[in-house]
């Protein structure tokens, strides 16, 4: 699994150890993590501080590093350049999102009080069943 790391010296032992700070969930989604540190027994030329990109087995144990830059880069390309990701347009996508919510709660209220309809009609229905076997019972004594 992908993880973003910071390259750390143990002050310690003085060996190098990879603080991660997040991990790669899908696609384009990550997770971030907290003081979460491991060893790095592989021999790196990375210095204190730098971020890397880390690939880890399921046990733990580095399958790859590389440094972080050309990775950091790109997403700065991608989301931070050209006014992709502006003030307007995080505001745009939170009024989406609201009309969204808006909708979903309106449909959703709306469900509810269908289910209610069915309910009540449900219970007429019985009601109606319980007054028809009775009339049945009464004509055949």
């Amino acid at each position: 699994m992908l993880h973003l790391a910071q390259v750390k010296k143990n002050p310690d032992s003085g060996e190098m150890e990879l603080l991660l700070l997040a991990r790669q969930t899908s696609q384009n989604l990550w997770d971030t993590l907290s003081d979460k540190i491991i060893p790095c027994s592989i021999p790196m030329g990375f210095g204190d501080g730098v971020l890397v990109l880390v690939t880890l087995a399921d046990n733990q144990e580095i399958i790859e590093v590389k440094q972080a830059k050309d990775w950091v880069m790109g997403l700065v390309e991608i989301y931070l350049t050209n006014g992709v990701i502006t003030p307007e347009w995080v505001e745009k996508e939170q009024e989406k999102v609201e009309q969204w919510r808006q909708e979903i709660t309106a449909k959703s209220l709306d469900l509810t009080r269908r289910q209610l309809e069915l309910e009540t009609q449900k219970e007429q229905l019985q009601e109606l069943e319980i007054k028809l076997k009775q009339e049945k019972e009464d004509n055949t004594n």
